[in-house]
C-alpha cells in the first residue's frame, strides 16, 4: 500500500508530460501533411545537368555494351 503513494503520482506525472508533448507536437504542426514523406520516397529524384552524383559501374557497362550492338 506504501508503494501505491509513490507510484501513483509518478504515474500521473508520466501522464502530463506524455499529454503536453503530443499537444506540443500538434501545435507545432507535426501531424500536418502525414503522406508527403511518403509519396516523396516513391517520387523519381530530378538530375542535375552535370549528371548524377553516384554513378554504378556495372549499369554503365551495360548501357555500354547496349550501345555498341
Amino acid at each position: 500500500m506504501d508503494s501505491l503513494y509513490l507510484l501513483i503520482p509518478i504515474a500521473l506525472i508520466f501522464c502530463v508530460i506524455a499529454i503536453r508533448l503530443l499537444l506540443w507536437a500538434i501545435n507545432s504542426g507535426q501531424y500536418e501533411d502525414l503522406d508527403k514523406e511518403a509519396w516523396r520516397i516513391l517520387q523519381d529524384q530530378e538530375q542535375s545537368s552535370t549528371g548524377p552524383a553516384h554513378k554504378n559501374p556495372a549499369t554503365d557497362r551495360h548501357k555500354d555494351t547496349r550501345e555498341n550492338d
